[in-house]
């Protein structure tokens, strides 16, 4: 795929759909009846600072597959609703898109409860559904749903695992852990799981609180973690969850020897002076060896420019729209590869195949379509997030500070 210059999306007056339909310039230009695509994303709501990653490398996909051949020769057209980052919207939105709009393929939600109340419509009209952001594999039952993000089928297990290695590496582990975490589903999962790992190991958990999702003022819970005094401060985070807890602690001139945010909204985080040095998980940064993709390079210098004009605070790509993009990546793949837009031919295919991606090699032969686990631990030094561990994945010279 060549990247080049995106233009603007163009919204119905009343904001509630967002279709994408690009004319192509390239000599081979497709034609045709468009393929339609239907999907919903957070555009407003607490999900929304987010989700907005994901619509960026949505419509920078689209725009590039019409510059080139689209998909069977054809255009494409991405019918974008808001789902107002709510799943009861998301189940009414994607009965929509099937039945009224009558697309001929989804792409999935951005978040955990968003994507399985997509996958209940799904099913029920045995639809394919690809997605990017479910972190809770022992729930998606559904045989023709494909994750792009990798957690393997226990995430509650192996990304609790990973942290821990990751800060045991430094020469000076933790021996107690403070673990808050919101309700969202996949974040209270695997810090659930957190506590569990952290006691099969010998961590002390010295705090567990879990918080209503959208909770915004962390004063008290904030408090708590002082009065804990934890060696390390595990934030099932969503969005700027992480920010404002921060931000609470430095008011009581309290700051955690390390902290780690689960699901942070990327940008706020990592330009946020109190979290310097800060953790989160992560599945791609923009520094090799990631970029070492020749079409990865491609896509960062494409999301710079978009990400720059939507004002978003930190341009690079991360996990949130490698992700995405790793979804539209499987999506283009089923098609090509069957050549048709049959559900069960492509959900077939997938099943057996391994597809490179932004993200890796991805495979769907394991418990729910899920395979490995690939997460990696990412830290913010310099203003930017960059991999620090697993060793191999880390960026050129980098090393996980110690906070």
């Amino acid at each position: 795929m060549i990247f080049s210059p995106v233009t603007p999306c163009r919204s119905s007056a009343l904001g509630a759909i967002v279709v994408f339909a690009i004319t192509a310039t390239a000599v081979a230009a497709p034609s045709g009846p468009p393929i339609r695509i239907g999907g919903t994303l957070a555009l407003t709501g607490p999900l929304a600072a987010t989700a907005l990653l994901h619509k960026i490398t949505g419509e920078i996909y689209v725009e590039e597959l019409n510059r080139g051949n689209g998909l069977l020769g054809r255009p494409v057209e991405w019918v974008l609703l808001d789902d107002q980052s709510k799943p009861e919207v998301t189940r009414s939105l994607y009965e929509r898109l099937i039945t009224v709009d009558k697309v001929d393929l989804l792409m999935g939600p951005y978040a955990t409860g968003a994507i399985i109340a997509a996958m209940g419509v799904a099913q029920r009209y045995q639809k394919i559904l690809i997605h990017h952001s479910f972190g809770m594999p022992h729930l998606a039952k559904y045989e023709l749903h494909f994750p792009s993000a990798a957690f393997g089928p226990e995430p509650n297990r192996t990304v609790p695992g990973v942290v821990f290695d990751a800060v045991a590496a430094t020469g000076n582990p933790p021996k107690s852990v403070a673990i808050i975490t919101s309700k969202f589903p996949s974040a209270q999962f695997q810090s659930s799981g957190a506590r569990d790992v952290a006691t099969q190991r010998g961590l002390k958990v010295v705090l567990y609180l879990e918080y209503e999702f959208g909770t915004r003022d962390f004063g008290p819970i904030a408090a708590r973690i002082k009065d804990a005094k934890p060696d390390l401060l595990w934030v099932g985070a969503l969005g700027v969850d992480g920010n404002l807890v921060l931000e609470e602690l430095k008011r009581l001139d309290y700051s955690p020897p390390r902290h780690f945010h689960l699901f942070p909204a990327p940008g706020p985080l990592v330009v946020a002076p109190e979290a310097k040095l800060a953790l989160s998980l992560t599945f791609f940064e923009e520094h090799p060896p990631f970029t070492n993709n020749p079409g990865a390079m491609r896509f960062v210098g494409a999301y710079h420019e978009r990400a720059t004009k939507a004002g978003v605070p930190y341009t690079n790509v991360d996990t949130q729209a490698a992700l995405s993009y790793a979804a539209w990546q499987l999506l283009e793949a089923a098609v090509t590869a069957t050549k048709s837009l049959d559900d069960k031919a492509m959900a077939q295919w997938l099943r057996k195949s391994q597809v490179p991606t932004i993200v890796g090699r991805l495979r769907f032969d394991g418990p729910n379509n899920y395979g490995d686990d690939l997460s990696k631990v990412k830290q913010a030094q310099g203003g930017k997030w960059v991999v620090v561990w697993p060793k191999e994945f880390a960026a050129p010279g980098t090393r996980l500070l110690p906070q």
